[in-house]
């Protein structure tokens, strides 16, 4: 957005180039967050919609239909006196809100989404808890730091037209998020969650006996099973350089597996890279 202030310095008619309404230029005022007054109802829009998909699941309230294009509804219609406060709004389909008309839910014989419409998202509410907490402890380094509701980043997302990623969410948080966004990754880090391997002590065949009991012991030769090692063998069937993650056993003969597959090695030509977190890494060039 660029803006102007009149002549005697003090903020007056402004020209406003704004990023939604692309190309339209007008004496507009300017919103408490930076953008145009005139686009302040769409993001608030944008955000209840997110709310409202979020709390309903993103179903008619009505008949449960799933997959449909779904329409904001009132609960109690305007007609009769309601509001557009967020307690008054539901999700419906197209015909269910056609049927319903200028009833309200409890005549139209859902009665039970009033209360349903007053609950809070409880699993909001920890999340947010949880959200504030690291908020608080990464203020604490003195880091720039830039907080945005998940509508907000979806909408700056959109109108960017962006595609849905967890890398482009973090580059359109906030009111920051400038008009104009060029992306140019030379070097992307891939982490996938791997866990911690299983409790099973007792190892079973298809039929469900035991075939095996898993030693308590955890670590082998200083090495765990998950550790990124790195194994130079000299020589035999599996000679060379393997980088990988090991699988150990108590005899000293461990499997890495690799990019190329599954290589054998022992445990003197293997040297810890990386103790095992629970994550796997890689790189990849876009």
């Amino acid at each position: 957005m660029r803006s102007k202030v009149n002549g005697t310095g003090a903020p007056g008619a402004v020209k406003v180039a704004c990023p939604v309404r692309r190309g339209a230029w007008g004496n507009t005022p300017i919103g408490n967050n930076g953008r145009c007054a005139l686009c302040l109802p769409l993001l608030q829009g944008y955000e209840v919609r997110e709310y409202l998909l979020h709390k309903w699941g993103r179903t008619c309230a009505y008949c449960n239909k799933k997959d449909v294009p779904l329409q904001i509804e009132h609960l109690v219609p305007r007609a009769r006196g309601g509001s557009d406060r967020i307690s008054n709004l539901t999700l419906s389909c197209g015909p269910c809100n056609q049927k319903k008309g200028n009833q309200t839910a409890a005549e139209y014989g859902f009665g039970h989404l009033m209360d349903a419409a007053k609950a809070p998202l409880k699993d909001a509410a920890g999340v947010n808890t949880t959200r504030w907490a690291l908020w608080r402890a990464l203020q604490a380094t003195g880091l720039p730091l830039e907080t945005g509701t998940g509508g907000r980043t979806k909408w700056n997302r959109t109108r960017l037209v962006i595609e849905k990623s967890h890398w482009a969410d973090a580059a359109c948080v906030g009111v920051s998020t400038p008009d104009r966004f060029q992306a140019r990754p030379t070097n992307v880090l891939l982490i996938a969650s791997k866990g911690h391997g299983t409790r099973q002590m007792c190892r079973t065949d298809k039929y469900g006996f035991p075939t095996r009991h898993v030693p308590r012991e955890k670590r082998w030769f200083g090495f765990k099973t998950g550790d990124l090692v790195k194994a130079v063998v000299p020589q035999g069937k599996y000679a060379g350089t393997h980088v990988g993650r090991v699988a150990i056993r108590t005899s000293g003969s461990f499997n890495i597996t690799t990019a190329h597959g599954i290589q054998r090695s022992g445990y003197r030509y293997c040297r810890l890279v990386q103790h095992a977190d629970g994550y796997a890494y890689a790189t990849r060039t876009p």
